[in-house]
C-alpha cells in the first residue's frame, strides 16, 4: 500500500498546489512511482496544472470529476454508476505514472451532509452528532480512495486553504503532510494554526480511531536570495526553527521563478515545461529530500 501525502496550509496563495503537481511529476518522472494527484480545492488549480480547461469541461459533463464519487456517498442511489477508476485520468502530461483524479469547481453541499448525518444520528440512536459528524469525515476520503490505495505508490492530496470538510478528511486518512510556506509572518501563522487543528483533530477521534498522520516537513516556497532581504528572511526561518525544529523544515526552498507561473500555461508542471529552469532543479532536489525522510 503507497504512501498517501497532503499538502495544506490554512493561509492560501502559499504554493500548494505548485509543490503538489511538480512533487508529483518528480516522482513519476525521476523515480519511476507510480502516483495519483487528488484536488480537493474547489479553485481546481491542481486539475488545470494538468489537464487543459477544454478536457476539464468535456469530463466534467460525463460527471467524471471527484464531485461525482462524493456524491456516491451521499446519495448511493443515483443511476449513474462510475468507479473511481472510471473517473482517474491515466496518466496526465503524457506521462506514465502520473494520474489525476480532477477535482470540481462545486464538490459537495455541506447542509446536505449535514442532513445526511442527522438522518444516521437518528437511525442509529446517537444523540452525539458530533461524534456522527467525526465518523464521517475520517471515512469519507479513506473510503473513496480504498479500491486503488494499493495500486499507487504515492497520492498525493492538494487541499484547499482552511479547514473544511475534505481538508479535515484528507488529514485523517493520510501518513505524512507537507506544509508548504512562505518566509512571511502571516505564513508562518497559517503553520500555526494548521498544527493546533491537527492535534484537536487527533484529539477529536482518539476514542474510536487512532490517527497518526506525521509532518514530513516544512517547504518555504518562492524564497527570494535578494541580499536586501535575506536578514528578514533569515529572521522568519529562525522563528519556525524555534517552534518546530530544525529537522522539520526540508533544506531545499524552492526560489521564485517566472517559469513555474509560464508553465501553468501549458497545462503541465514547470519540472516538464522547462526542466532545465531554477524551480525544476530546486522541485527534483526537494523530492529527493523528502523520500529520504519518507
Amino acid at each position: 500500500m503507497g504512501y498517501v501525502i497532503a499538502t495544506a496550509n490554512m493561509k492560501g496563495g502559499v504554493g500548494k498546489t505548485t509543490l503538489s503537481v511538480n512533487l508529483a511529476t518528480c516522482l513519476a518522472k525521476y523515480h519511476d512511482k507510480r502516483v495519483l494527484v487528488l484536488d480537493l480545492d474547489t479553485q481546481i488549480s491542481a486539475t488545470l496544472s494538468l489537464m487543459s480547461p477544454v478536457e476539464f469541461a468535456k469530463r466534467r459533463k460525463v460527471r467524471k470529476t471527484f464531485r461525482y464519487l462524493i456524491d456516491k456517498i451521499i446519495n448511493p442511489d443515483q443511476k449513474l454508476q462510475l468507479t473511481i477508476q472510471d473517473i482517474i485520468q491515466s496518466p496526465v502530461c503524457n506521462l506514465p505514472g502520473l494520474d489525476l483524479l480532477p477535482g470540481d469547481i462545486d464538490l459537495y453541499d455541506e447542509f446536505v451532509v449535514s442532513e445526511l448525518l442527522h438522518k444516521q444520528a437518528l437511525e442509529l440512536g446517537e444523540n452525539d452528532f458530533e461524534t456522527i459528524w467525526n465518523r464521517f469525515e475520517r471515512v469519507l476520503l479513506g473510503k473513496i480512495l480504498e479500491p486503488i490505495r494499493e495500486e499507487y505508490d504515492f497520492i498525493i492530496l492538494d487541499c484547499a486553504p482552511g479547514y473544511n470538510l475534505l481538508t479535515r478528511s484528507a488529514l485523517a486518512c493520510s501518513n505524512f503532510y507537507i506544509l508548504p510556506a512562505k518566509p512571511e509572518p502571516l505564513s508562518v501563522v497559517g503553520i500555526q494554526l494548521l498544527e493546533r487543528r491537527i492535534a484537536q483533530l487527533k484529539d477529536s477521534h482518539e476514542q474510536e480511531a487512532q490517527i497518526n498522520i506525521q509532518m514530513l516537513g516544512i517547504v518555504f516556497m518562492m524564497s527570494n536570495a535578494n541580499l536586501l532581504n535575506a536578514r528578514y528572511y533569515k529572521q522568519v526561518m529562525q522563528r519556525v526553527s524555534q517552534d518546530f525544529g530544525d529537522g522539520k523544515i526540508c533544506k531545499t526552498q524552492i526560489p521564485v521563478d517566472v517559469n513555474v507561473a509560464k508553465a501553468v500555461d501549458s497545462f503541465m508542471p514547470v519540472v516538464l515545461n522547462n526542466p532545465q529552469s531554477a524551480g525544476s532543479k530546486a522541485f527534483l532536489q526537494l523530492t529527493q529530500e523528502l523520500l529520504q525522510k519518507v
